[in-house]
């Protein structure tokens, strides 16, 4: 065959790159775990012959597929954003790639990517559903597979985790809207079977109990994280002998939902109520007005999470297996002093 037309081998790399063929193997599949230097000869190599990586060839070799299942509740929802560009960007540099489950809260679709992972076709699962998935037998025992939760822990799992620290940063925000002169504060609740809210809420108790504030339940509304359920709090607000003078939701969507609400009915935020929310999503500060809120390092804990869970895949020991990442209190135009 004429060498022209046949296709480059690793061991044309190798030769290229003054390197052996286990090198150039190791370069490609575990990149920080070769010298800079070598590294980088590997790369000029690979472009100078051409060489293209068999993918499946060194999965049946490895038996490992270099992939990770992302399972997300909703991948329409903003937050999740920043999460998955975390994960995306730690995966690429360690030479993984990204598959996204979105499940919809769907258990039948929960259950097709647990087998899907059971079947072996990834090396690992980022679970950002807040559960466990069940079982092909059935249950909720963990699936043979190591697995890392992000965003919020799994209750009554020993799975590693990274999360922000809900509870020190609900009770940094109502410690704000106090230092605001606010004594009538509100709280937009998440779904009462979500350990989020249980933090977050727990946080805005332990700030009022701080200042000698008993918690009122007329001022605790229900929500979802939806806007629809924000706008529903502004009502029930409204219909009070007294307005709060500041509520604090404990999501950004339902925060802004707030400011609709009262705002339609003729309402000024913040001159009339102060309006706190939390995530800190992409247009928060854009919303009109700008909102104030917890600001979630959501890309870091994408990455943390990734970085613990390729730590499992190749048989290391994660440097902590519960991580509390701190947030930060963006003041912003919907809130003021009173």
């Amino acid at each position: 065959m004429d060498e022209r037309l046949r296709k480059p081998r690793i061991d044309d790399v190798a030769r290229r790159a003054g390197v052996s063929t286990a090198t150039v193997s190791r370069a490609l599949a575990t990149p920080d775990q070769v010298k800079p230097k070598t590294r980088e000869a590997v790369e000029k190599a690979v472009l100078e012959t051409g060489y293209v990586l068999n993918v499946a060839a060194r999965n049946l070799r490895t038996n490992r597929t270099h992939a990770v299942l992302a399972v997300v509740p909703d991948v329409a929802n903003i937050f999740f954003s920043q999460v998955l560009r975390g994960i995306s960007d730690t995966l690429h540099e360690h030479g993984y790639r990204l598959v996204i489950a979105d499940t919809g809260n769907d258990p039948e679709r929960e259950r097709d990517h647990a087998e899907f992972a059971q079947a072996g076709w990834v090396d690992g699962l980022l679970l950002l559903n807040g559960r466990l998935l069940p079982t092909p037998a059935g249950g909720r025992r963990r699936l043979a597979v190591p697995t890392v939760s992000l965003c919020e822990r799994i209750p009554g799992s020993d799975i590693p985790y990274v999360e922000t620290a809900n509870r020190e940063a609900a009770r940094a925000m109502t410690e704000r809207l106090l230092q605001l002169g606010h004594r009538r504060i509100g709280y937009v609740s998440g779904p009462p079977n979500n350990i989020l809210e249980h933090d977050r809420f727990a946080g805005y108790r332990d700030a009022l109990a701080a200042r000698g504030l008993a918690p009122d339940p007329t001022l605790v509304c229900p929500g979802d994280y939806t806007l629809a359920t924000g706008e529903a709090a502004a009502s029930a607000y409204l219909a009070l002998a007294e307005l709060p003078d500041a509520v604090f939701a404990s999501n950004d969507a339902m925060a802004m939902g707030l400011i609709r609400g009262f705002t339609a009915a003729g309402l000024s935020v913040p001159e009339a109520i102060s309006i706190a929310g939390f995530d800190d999503i992409e247009f928060a500060g854009a919303y009109n007005p700008a909102l104030t809120t917890v600001h979630q390092a959501r890309s870091e804990i994408g990455a943390r999470a990734t970085t613990m869970l390729i730590d499992l895949i190749e048989g290391r020991q994660p440097a902590s297996r519960e991580v509390h990442l701190p947030a930060e209190i963006v003041m912003r135009d919907s809130t003021r002093e009173r």
